[in-house]
């Protein structure tokens, strides 16, 4: 089973350089008018403008598991990309919210160290 979770979004230009930085790199494919990261075997994050979508912009939510959080925020931070408070849940998982400049909702996750 392979996972395509839709990004709507109003400005493909600017989306697609947010989403650049945010994954460290520019879109592994470009089917159409639709542009996809790759973020494991089956697993893709796909941002789309189309009027089509319009309505559905900045409604995405997802969270990815990183195995640095403290690194990856500081990367962010540095192309000037900010975040919601990191929370750390009772099970020690660290957990924070990035929105894009849509409001679509890229939450990130580190589990504990074993």
């Amino acid at each position: 089973m392979d996972l395509y979770s839709v990004m709507c979004v109003s400005d493909r230009t600017k989306a697609l350089e947010w989403y650049a930085v945010f994954f460290g790199r520019p879109a592994d494919e470009v089917i159409g008018e639709e542009y996809l990261w790759q973020l494991g075997a089956n697993a893709w994050i796909v941002v789309d403008d189309r009027d089509v979508r319009a309505e559905r912009v900045g409604g995405a939510m997802v969270t990815l598991g990183v195995n640095d959080l403290d690194e990856t925020l500081a990367r962010l931070a540095a192309h000037g990309i900010g975040h919601d408070p990191v929370e750390t849940y009772g099970n020690g998982v660290r957990h924070v919210v990035v929105l894009d400049p849509d409001g679509n909702s890229l939450s990130l996750a580190q589990a504990p160290e074993e």
